[in-house]
């Protein structure tokens, strides 16, 4: 699994487990035959979506340290947070824990289990 992968799943279970309604969203393409393709998922959205308890729409983009935003994943956070949705690229607990905060959620105390410095992703996150 890459680190990317590892931080996704860890990132999708904890907002479940927080409540949030939330699924992963894979794109790209499948050869179903030696000159056939069939493509899912729409170019550049993000890694989860969601719905957020007062009914927003969510998006996560998920990317290591050292990852870099698409052009078109740039695009698609733009459209979500300009239709009033919640659009975020986060490689840690720390920084999903931040922006959900800015955004208003978890007001109420810690939403995110202590950060684990020894792990460059933060807590919850296992190479």
């Amino acid at each position: 699994m890459t680190p990317e992968a590892r931080i996704k799943s860890a990132v999708l279970r904890y907002l479940e487990q927080r409540g949030f309604f939330v699924w992963n969203n894979p794109t790209g393409c499948v050869r179903i035959a030696s000159d056939r393709w069939i493509s899912f998922g729409k170019k550049g959205s993000s890694d989860i979506l969601g719905c957020l308890p007062d009914g927003r729409f969510l998006a996560v983009e998920i990317k290591t340290p050292k990852g870099r935003v698409t052009p078109e994943q740039t695009a698609f956070l733009k459209k979500v947070r300009g239709l009033g949705g919640v659009a975020i690229i986060v490689n840690s607990f720390q920084e999903l824990d931040a922006a959900l905060r800015s955004e208003g959620y978890a007001n109420d105390g810690l939403l995110f289990e202590e950060v684990n410095n020894a792990t460059p992703y933060g807590a919850g996150f296992n190479k």
